[in-house]
C-alpha cells in the first residue's frame, strides 16, 4: 500500500530479523550479498511479504508450479518491500505476489499513473533489469476510504466527491503516513475539493480502525478493499471516479533467468482466474475463527480452478 506493502508489514526489527533470516537460510553466502543466485537453476524460489494474504498468493504460485511440473522451493513471510525486493535482486527468492500500483511507486516515485493500465505500462518501464513482471489479475487490494451506512444514507455519500456535500468536520482514521500520502489527506484536498482531519491509528485498517468508524469518533476510514470488515459491518466503500487511488493489482514478479514459458503459461492462468472476491473469502478463511492456513486455502482455491500450461 506502502512503499512497502503498507503499514501491514512490520518495519524496523521485523525488517532487519527477516534480512537475517534469509541470510541464515540461503545457500552461497549471504542472502543479500550480490547478485548471484542461490537457486537451483531448475527450481524456482517462492517468496511472499509478511501478512497473511501475500502468504496465501505465493502459496498458490507455488502449488500451481508444482502441479505443472516445475521445481518448487518456498521462503514466505520475509518482510517489507525492500528487504523481499533485495532477496530477490540476489537470486534468493525468484518469485514473489506484488501489488502494481506500491510496486512502481517503490521504484518511481514521481509516476502519476493511476489506472491499471498505466500503472502495467509504468511497472515495464520502471523494472530493474532482470525482473519483469507477468500478466496481472483484475483481484486488487487497494486503500479505499469507507463510511458507515448511516453515514452513507444521512448525506448521500457513496463516492470521494459527495463528500462535499458533507457539512460536519471530517476525520479520517488512517496510519499516520495517510497525512502525507498523495491519495491521503492532501489528495482528498487536491482532487475533491475536501477538506479533512487525520486521526492517526497504526493498524492498517484493522481492528481499530474498523472500532473508531463503527463508533463514530472518525467519519471515514482507510481500509484495503480486500479486508473481511468492510462487508461484515455494511460499510459503504466510496468510488474514486478520479482515480485518487492508484490500481493495486495482484501481479507476479519474477527473475526474468525463471520465468521460463512454462512458468509464465502457469502463472498467466492463476492471474486470469483469481478475483478480488476471491481474496475477500480467503482473507476471511484465514483471519476468521478457524483460522485456516494459507497452504491449506491455496489447495482449495486450486482445487476449483484448472491451472494447466
Amino acid at each position: 500500500m506502502f512503499a512497502s506493502k503498507r503499514g501491514r508489514i512490520a518495519a524496523g526489527v521485523v525488517a532487519a530479523g527477516a534480512l537475517i533470516a534469509l541470510s541464515a537460510c540461503s545457500s552461497g553466502g549471504g542472502a543479500l550479498g550480490g547478485n548471484t543466485s542461490s537457486s537451483s537453476p531448475d527450481t524456482i524460489t517462492v517468496g511472499s511479504a509478511a501478512f497473511g494474504e501475500n502468504e496465501i498468493l505465493a502459496e498458490i504460485y507455488a502449488q500451481a508450479l508444482e502441479a505443472n511440473g516445475v521445481k518448487v522451493t518456498k521462503k514466505l513471510s520475509i518482510g517489507q518491500r525492500d528487504v523481499y525486493l533485495a532477496a530477490l535482486k540476489d537470486g534468493s527468492i525468484d518469485l514473489i505476489p506484488e501489488y502494481s500500483g506500491n510496486l512502481l511507486q517503490f521504484y518511481d516515485k514521481n509516476s502519476t499513473a493511476t489506472s491499471s493500465e498505466d500503472v502495467i505500462a509504468g511497472l515495464n518501464d520502471a523494472l530493474p533489469s532482470g525482473f519483469e513482471v507477468l500478466d496481472q489479475s483484475e483481484a486488487q487490494d487497494a486503500d479505499s476510504y469507507n463510511v458507515t451506512k448511516e453515514f452513507s444514507e444521512k448525506w448521500g455519500v457513496t463516492s470521494l466527491d459527495d463528500l462535499k456535500k458533507v457539512t460536519d468536520p471530517l476525520t479520517v482514521g488512517a496510519n499516520p503516513e495517510f497525512a502525507e500520502r498523495p491519495y491521503g489527506i492532501p489528495g482528498l484536498k487536491s482532487a475533491y475539493g475536501v477538506t479533512a482531519t487525520l486521526k492517526p491509528i497504526s493498524d492498517s485498517g484493522g481492528p481499530l480502525t474498523v472500532a473508531a468508524l463503527k463508533n463514530g469518533d472518525v467519519q471515514l476510514a482507510d481500509i484495503y478493499t480486500t479486508t473481511p470488515a468492510i462487508k461484515d459491518n455494511g460499510f459503504v466503500t466510496l468510488k474514486d471516479p478520479k482515480n485518487l487511488i492508484a490500481a493495486q493489482n495482484v501481479v507476479p514478479l519474477i527473475n526474468s533467468k525463471k520465468a521460463s514459458d512454462t512458468v509464465k503459461s502457469v502463472l498467466d492462468k492463476v492471474s486470469k482466474e483469481l478475483t478480488t472476491e476471491d481474496l475477500i473469502e480467503l482473507n476471511g478463511e484465514n483471519q476468521g475463527s478457524s483460522k485456516t492456513q494459507p497452504d491449506v486455502l491455496a489447495k482449495e482455491w486450486l482445487s476449483k480452478h484448472d491451472i494447466k500450461k
